[in-house]
């Protein structure tokens, strides 16, 4: 989760994202990769850089192997939690990046794909 975190943080710096981005990037990366060891027991990350034109962004794919998410609609309100804690793991994660992606079905895992733009 660590690595990750710091892989993530070290190319949004190297490509130039703002400190703000950078922060918001590697604030949803921890959480989700915590998300995925706390819940799954742990998964695989795909970090990609990306060029749309002038736009320069980056790609993590969080898999896991878990439970799934029985309902994901209410999750995603935030303040759900199946682990007492404050349940704005995955809605916080949404609303730091710029594009946020969740497939998933009970008893078969959980994907989800985030995207951070550099700011032009």
């Amino acid at each position: 989760m660590f690595l990750v975190r710091r892989k993530a943080r070290t190319l949004a710096e190297q490509r130039g994202f703002d400190p703000f981005s950078m922060a918001a990037l590697t604030t949803a990366t921890s959480e989700l990769g915590r998300n995925a060891f706390l819940h799954a027991g742990g998964g695989a990350v795909i970090l990609e850089e990306l060029q749309d034109g002038d736009l320069v962004g980056i790609r993590l794919q969080f898999r896991d192997h878990g439970p799934g998410i029985a309902d994901v609609e209410r999750v995603m309100q935030g303040g759900y939690s199946t682990l007492k804690s404050l349940g704005l793991g995955l809605s916080g994660s949404r609303r730091l990046v710029n594009e946020f992606h969740i497939q998933t079905a009970v008893g078969q895992g959980t994907l989800i794909t985030i995207i951070k733009w550099k700011r032009l």
